[in-house]
């Protein structure tokens, strides 16, 4: 009898080889990233040594002791830096695509916000979109793509929010082509850096209120981009 094979599906891979390739990944799009993950990494261990001559003197056990923990501390400093500018990377890659916003909404903000990765409402014929995020600031909508187009679908989503939470603050970001738009990257800075005026509690009954408010398109909603799935493209050979 024949042996039927059955397709395995791919194996992950592991985290070691995960990091690797979001290193090469970031040191290929953002050369300067380089020399700032060596720095993160030279600079604690560098510290360490420093340390471990100057206070243990002749104490093996305490020169070992600073050596290691200026080499585990510029590991971590070098992985910080590494995880910032991968995402960096990543933003810079999606940005301009449908659904970029919704990828910063799910991935970068605090759990002090409320907000989906899917827009409250996108226009069907040039796919710009509004998202909207609830926090301490109160309702923040932000527009993805030019402003000339986004503002009335801003001013829209303003009034629909005005109807159900008359009290509350509601703000304007824009993410698209525009100079003075706010840069991808820069949005969950941007709208953390709104001054604060609602609870916790208070957050949570605003969001639930506008969970009742919807909006039909006829064109699919785009789902956000995750940007830890990003691929850097191939280099030509």
């Amino acid at each position: 009898m024949a042996r039927t094979s059955s397709s395995t599906p791919p194996k992950e891979p592991g985290r070691m080889k995960q990091m690797w390739q979001v290193f090469n990944m970031t040191r290929r799009m953002d050369p300067a990233s380089l020399w700032f993950m060596i720095a993160g990494f030279v600079l604690p261990l560098a510290a360490g040594i420093v340390l471990a001559i100057v206070l243990s003197g002749d104490n093996v056990i305490g020169i070992i002791l600073y050596v290691v923990a200026g080499l585990m501390g510029g590991l971590l400093v070098f992985l910080i830096v590494l995880g910032r500018r991968a995402e960096r990377v990543a933003y810079r890659q999606i940005e301009g695509q449908p659904g970029a916003v919704g990828a910063v909404l799910k991935s970068s903000l605090r759990r002090a916000w409320q907000a989906s990765e899917m827009p409250v409402t996108v226009s069907p014929r040039t796919q710009d979109a509004v998202y909207r995020a609830v926090g301490k600031p109160g309702v923040v909508l932000i527009g993805e793509g030019p402003q000339s187009r986004t503002r009335r679908m801003l001013e829209d989503e303003r009034r629909n929010v005005n109807r159900i939470v008359p009290n509350v603050p509601v703000h304007f970001v824009h993410v698209g082509p525009d100079a003075e738009s706010t840069k991808l990257e820069r949005l969950a800075k941007t709208l953390n850096g709104h001054k604060k005026t609602l609870t916790k509690a208070e957050v949570l009954a605003v969001n639930n209120r506008l969970s009742s408010l919807s909006k039909s398109s006829s064109l699919p909603i785009p789902k956000g981009i995750d940007p830890t799935k990003v691929r850097a493209p191939r280099q030509p050979r």
